[in-house]
């Protein structure tokens, strides 16, 4: 009986470790949840359909920078530019709808350059780092004081508004869905796409182990490469909502968001040291920490406690994952 049951105990662990490795995000999801029932527990409004939509509007740029941030980490590398990259995308397309008239066909073009100047970004950074093989936080954390300055320069002053096209398209409501609903299913069907491409798995065939990579004859150095412009292209994506949601440009907009994009990503599940993780997981991470800023505010936490109860509260929930991944990996 004692081996039957220690036979059965042991498929369990068994089972969990498999589920877990498959989908190493359960941790994260399991945290959501919570945070979910809690939200609507201290502030029962939080789960209607209009507060949703308001968490989605204003953490769908975290969302998006979290999936960026997962591209390079899947192949061991992380960037520190992708703030400074939104604020970067951020002050071109306001600049260059304000010079050109602020109209439809306008709105959509200075988008389009918004959205090649983060790819840009990403092949400056992706030949700096898999290029010229400099160390991955060093050159993006100096690639991030360039970028900054450019936004600088093209926008000294933070509060030029964006055309009231842009901002009302983003905020509106299309067939009785809001339209960053759209833009959420825009999204997963892209990354849909991606998870099927056989760039994802060379990025974490990378992460997991370079130089048997190479040795199998993966051009290591382009798939790096290409995982920075992913990067980039996400992180232009992400201003493109930053400058929705904010209806206006700051040079300094996407400051704080670099740090958040890695904590997301590693509450997701992914491992920084590369090869492991989901977009899905990074996804959940980006909500965990929307909700987690939403609970702080709901239980009534004083200002000046805030920043502190919520670097707590994500350092617990980072722990908690990390612990339960470890394990499942061991």
């Amino acid at each position: 009986m004692q081996q039957i049951a220690s036979s059965s105990s042991a498929a369990r662990e068994g089972g969990l470790k498999s589920v877990l490795q498959r989908f190493p995000f359960v941790p994260a999801l399991i945290i959501l949840v919570a945070l979910v029932a809690l939200n609507g527990f201290f502030e029962p409004r939080s789960l209607s359909f209009g507060s949703i939509t308001g968490l989605v509007s204003t953490y769908l740029a975290l969302m998006l920078l979290a999936v960026a941030q997962t591209y390079v980490v899947y192949a061991g590398d992380i960037d520190l530019s992708v703030g400074a990259i939104v604020s970067l995308v951020n002050v071109v397309i306001i600049v260059l709808m304000e010079k050109w008239g602020g109209g439809g066909l306008t709105v959509l073009a200075a988008c389009l350059v918004g959205v090649l100047t983060g790819i840009a970004c990403g092949v400056v950074n992706g030949i700096m780092i898999a290029g010229l093989r400099l160390q991955a936080i060093v050159a993006t954390f100096a690639t991030s004081i360039f970028f900054t300055g450019l936004a600088l320069y093209v926008l000294p002053v933070a509060g030029t508004p964006a055309p009231e096209a842009y901002w009302l398209t983003y905020g509106g409501t299309y067939f009785g869905i809001p339209f960053v609903f759209y833009v959420v299913a825009a999204v997963a069907l892209v990354l849909g796409i991606l998870a099927r491409m056989r760039l994802s798995t060379q990025l974490l065939a990378v992460g997991d182990d370079a130089m048997a990579a190479f040795q199998s004859g993966l051009p290591v150095t382009l798939i790096r490469i290409k995982g920075y412009v992913l990067c980039g292209l996400f992180s232009a994506l992400a201003a493109l909502c930053v400058t929705g949601d904010t209806a206006s440009g700051d040079p300094l907009v996407g400051g704080k968001m670099t740090l958040y994009s890695v904590a997301a990503v590693v509450l997701g599940g992914s491992a920084l040291s590369g090869g492991a993780g989901t977009v899905t997981g990074s996804v959940i991470g980006a909500l965990i920490i929307g909700l987690i800023n939403s609970l702080v505010f709901f239980v009534g936490t004083p200002s000046e406690w805030q920043n502190l109860v919520q670097g707590l509260a994500i350092l617990i929930a980072l722990m908690a994952g990390v612990l339960v991944s470890r394990g499942a990996r061991a």
